[in-house]
């Protein structure tokens, strides 16, 4: 059993400490708002929720829930500290971290009078770096004490849902923890010990930017769902059939396919189906902003390529990869062409090598669109692998293959590399490259986190 303090008694605090008491923690909810305190305190739920009643009557009567006003005599008496109080936006959309900062500040004075260990656990949503920029300096500061030494900032974000939070904290699809220091999860662990193979440990900043990317998603998808619906009306379409068929694929559509953050997509079909929708739909003047952005987005993710080259200030660039996806000699719409267009254009020298593709074996539309986009291709082509490597100041690879790892790591010294499958995001404005660590599998160097983008050196 755990001595639980959880501040904020709004949805997720009073779903979060109804539970932890339900599951034998002895628990003190912790809020300002003293009309929250007495209904807690009287066995009542201080939000609508279905089943909270019961729950908290229920640790009321086992003498397992309290409530108090008192954030001192709260941290005092529990070893570990749950944060749920809200992040509402801005009218710009800029998070309202002042609640949050307060309750800091509270746990923070609490802690400079106590001589245990303490665990503040997050739960609130905020953005990658609130805990590292906010939590820990506020309740250091407070407490003039050390994280780490005299107390611990972990982050495990809520995903529960209005109208369904019970079910979901008892039941959840995943539980995420997030430290800087694994063994700061232990306390966790054991109050989710019901739920460990849906348990994901990870650092602070990846478990608070689970929680976006989540709802994120979420909300795409209901966006999704919902212009695909109004385009099938206007064109007549059954849309609840069109995506009874298209739920049913659980290979690509509903799956973990697409879901890698890579180089931008291309090829003969994508492209070329969302401008047909996309123009299709504007003939009916219906406004579907969401594929409207697709294409743009997707352009934009190319141009972050060409700046992660450009900022590299090098002019002889290699590039692995040329049809818009590695197994396939399809040149149609292949991104890694456009790529190269634009280091042409801004007067880079370009070798190019790929596997799966000879000009001499090109036929039909696929040699017509190289003929037309880059005529001069055959010039930039190359058989030699390991030349093109060697020759090269900055090597852009687009498919981690066995045969391209083993040549780069047998270049001395490695040349600066970027791999267009973890692409890194990189501004027109920064002057270098982002900086890296050893990387084992390619023989150079990556980022210490990886993004969308990986550029090495």
């Amino acid at each position: 059993m755990k001595r639980i303090s959880v501040f904020g008694l709004g949805y997720v605090g009073a779903v979060t400490a109804a539970c932890l008491a339900d599951a034998g923690h002895r628990v003190i909810g912790v809020d300002v708002n003293t009309a929250k305190v007495e209904m807690l305190e009287s066995g009542r739920a201080p939000v609508l929720e279905p089943g909270l009643d019961d729950l908290i009557a229920g640790a009321r009567k086992a003498g397992r829930l309290d409530a108090t006003c008192d954030a001192f005599a709260a941290v005092s008496e529990s070893e570990i500290s749950f944060i749920c109080v809200g992040t509402p936006s801005l009218p710009n959309g800029r998070l309202d971290l002042r609640i949050l900062e307060r309750v800091c500040e509270e746990i923070g004075c609490a802690l400079r009078s106590k001589k245990e260990f303490h665990w503040i656990v997050v739960r609130s949503t905020m953005l990658p770096g609130t805990a590292r920029a906010l939590v820990i300096p506020r309740i250091e500061m407070f407490s003039q004490k050390r994280a780490g030494v005299d107390f611990a900032v972990c982050a495990n974000p809520e995903f529960t849902r209005e109208g369904s939070a019970v079910a979901d904290f008892l039941y959840p699809a995943m539980t995420v923890l997030g430290a800087d220091d694994p063994a700061h999860l232990l306390p966790l662990r054991e109050i989710y010990e019901g739920h460990l193979e849906d348990v994901f440990a990870t650092s602070l900043n990846v478990a608070e930017m689970v929680k976006y990317v989540c709802n994120a998603f979420h909300a795409l998808k209901v966006t999704f769902a919902n212009e695909v619906g109004a385009l099938c009306g206007h064109l007549d379409v059954d849309e609840r059939e069109v995506m009874k068929i298209f739920l049913s694929d659980s290979k690509l559509n509903i799956s973990t396919a697409y879901l890698t953050p890579g180089f931008a997509f291309g090829g003969s079909c994508l492209p070329k189906d969302l401008s047909a929708l996309t123009y299709r739909a504007k003939q009916l003047d219906l406004d579907l902003p969401l594929m409207r952005a697709v294409l743009p987005s997707n352009q934009a993710h190319l141009e972050r390529a060409v700046n992660a080259v450009l900022a590299t200030k090098r002019r002889r660039i290699g590039v692995l990869g040329l049809s818009f996806k590695p197994g396939t000699d399809d040149l149609r719409d292949s991104p890694m062409v456009q790529l190269i267009k634009r280091l042409l254009a801004e007067g880079r020298t370009v070798q190019v090598w790929d596997r799966d593709v000879s000009l001499g074996h090109l036929v039909g539309s696929n040699r017509q669109f190289i003929e037309e986009e880059v005529p001069h291709i055959g010039a930039l082509l190359s058989t030699d692998l390991e030349h093109v490597i060697n020759t090269s100041e900055v090597v852009v690879i687009s498919s981690n293959s066995a045969e391209v790892r083993d040549c780069l790591a047998a270049r001395k010294p490695a040349p600066r590399v970027i791999d267009l499958q973890a692409l890194r995001g990189h501004s027109p404005s920064d002057d270098a490259p982002p900086a890296f660590e050893t990387r084992q599998d390619l023989g150079v160097s990556e980022p210490a986190a990886r993004s969308s983008f990986e550029v090495t050196a």
